[in-house]
């Protein structure tokens, strides 16, 4: 039998405020424990909860980047659970009346477009984090830190529309890619400021009904969440052709076996008795401050991407490469201002500066080559004064030392060669030592031109202008 994954993703985005939801602590990461609190984040009796305005300006801003109505009139909810790192023994997040619903996202499939429905955006504060000190096989105290108790949460809901642990990855880094573009989030899984968890069944192909789902939780990269899913996938069609049952339950992704384990039952919504909180008014954002908020909306990245295409002439795969990042689009277009080549800057970009950052586990905002640094290098490139295999180079020697190109030209005489006389007398004495290469030439065999560049450029150090080379080389063998 045939079976199909059914999907939903929940993304937990912390937004980038100076302050937490409902009151004036710093969300600032890397505090020392407990030091980033105070007596409303920390439950405690007799406060009061304060909205942060910009809370609610980044919530509506993200439900319009994703194409939801945003609501008139939402509701702050308690949810209550009961766990060490929650001091009030509740959750306020938002249920019934969600800020924003109702949008979509497409993604990008092997050169299709997919188009994922998003449920629902809503606030709601973080709880704390739980620190477990472990002595071998034997776990000792466990800690609770309240710095994280009430930073401000995105909950980004999506329909159950995405198939495969793949869809799922792509759609992730595609939310990751627009919550940057706004400057709502800074997408950092590492740090946990990105989280994800999914509600995933699977069902005969052909049924109309969903089955039981398991819920996998806080998964904090791409990879980790194509690979958990593709396991579950696997799972539960493996207990389903056994005859067994799906059990409604909540797992967890170890990275190190590959495979998801069993955390504790599924709750269901009941399960929390929400109710609207008491402390805190309705939010009723009017249109007038909606409209504000669209109009002054970035441009993002799908609207970047059809805009390199069509004003670059660059092809769809370097656009939609370029256009990942804010930071990185910017990186090429203030290349392109200074060197108006946007194909050659591009191909420079992609696979010589990505390259490097990847292997340096670096962002683009911590490259240490300016755009004006690299515009320089082209154009040293331009007027003939080093080669492209030269200019590769120079450009690992500017990324490692920050030196510019022109200083690390002059200072190791990396200048190319383009004195005919000189080319002319190198390729001479190459050919002087290759007869038999020179006869294969002249009887046909027109590959061994190739191996003559490769050794006068030997002779020269890579510094021969290649044009020039391929030039006389051309001369010399027909005579």
């Amino acid at each position: 039998m045939e079976y199909e994954a059914i999907i939903g993703l929940e993304v937990h985005a912390q937004l980038l405020t100076k302050s937490k939801i409902f009151c004036s602590c710093t969300t600032q990461f890397g505090a020392s424990p407990n030091t980033n609190t105070c007596p409303v984040c920390l439950g405690m009796p007799g406060v009061l909860p304060v909205l942060n305005k910009k809370v609610v300006e980044c919530a509506i801003k993200t439900g319009l980047a994703l194409k939801c109505e945003v609501a008139p009139y939402s509701v702050f909810a308690r949810k209550n659970y009961f766990y060490p790192d929650l001091p009030k023994g509740y959750q306020i997040s938002q249920y019934e009346h969600p800020l924003a619903k109702n949008g979509y996202l497409d993604i990008e499939l092997e050169g299709t477009v997919k188009r994922i429905g998003i449920t629902r955006v809503h606030m709601e504060e973080d709880a704390g984090k739980l620190m477990h000190e472990i002595e071998g096989a034997v776990t000792g105290y466990s800690y609770v830190d309240f710095n994280r108790t009430g930073v401000p949460l995105l909950e980004i809901v999506s329909e159950p529309d995405i198939r495969s642990g793949e869809e799922a990855s792509i759609y992730l880094q595609t939310l990751r890619s627009i919550l940057r573009y706004l400057e709502v989030c800074d997408g950092n899984m590492e740090e946990g400021s990105l989280r994800c968890d999914a509600n995933i069944s699977v069902r005969p192909k052909g049924q109309k009904e969903f089955g039981t789902r398991a819920e996998l939780k806080n998964m904090n990269s791409f990879k980790f969440v194509r690979m958990a899913l593709d396991y579950e996938i696997e799972r539960q069609i493996e207990v389903l052709e056994e005859g067994g049952t799906i059990l409604q339950e909540a797992r967890l992704f170890d990275s190190k076996q590959g495979i998801t384990i069993s955390m504790r039952g599924k709750e269901e919504a009941h399960d929390y008795r929400y109710f609207p909180d008491p402390d805190l008014v309705p939010i009723e954002p009017g249109k007038d401050w909606v409209e504000e908020i669209k109009a002054a909306l970035p441009e993002l990245p799908q609207q970047k991407k059809e805009r390199f295409t069509r004003d670059y002439s660059l092809p769809e795969y370097d656009s939609r490469i370029l256009s990942t990042s804010k930071a990185l689009a910017d990186y090429f277009e203030e290349c392109v201002r200074l060197f108006p080549q946007p194909k050659a800057v591009s191909n420079w970009i992609m696979s010589e500066l990505l390259r490097l950052l990847k292997k340096d586990n670096r962002e683009i905002e911590e490259c240490p080559v300016s755009p004006q640094q690299l515009a320089a290098l082209f154009h040293v490139m331009d007027k003939g004064t080093i080669s492209g295999k030269i200019a590769k180079q120079v450009f690992e020697e500017m990324y490692e030392t920050g030196s510019s190109a022109e200083d690390i030209v002059r200072k190791k005489g990396l200048t190319q060669v383009s004195d005919g006389a000189e080319i002319e007398t190198i390729i001479a004495k190459v050919l002087a030592a290759n007869p038999d290469g020179v006869e294969k030439y002249r009887n046909g065999n027109t590959k061994v031109f190739g191996f003559f560049v490769g050794e006068v450029m030997k002779e020269t150090k890579g510094k021969a202008n290649p044009k020039i080379v391929n030039q006389i080389l051309q001369e010399k063998l027909k005579t």
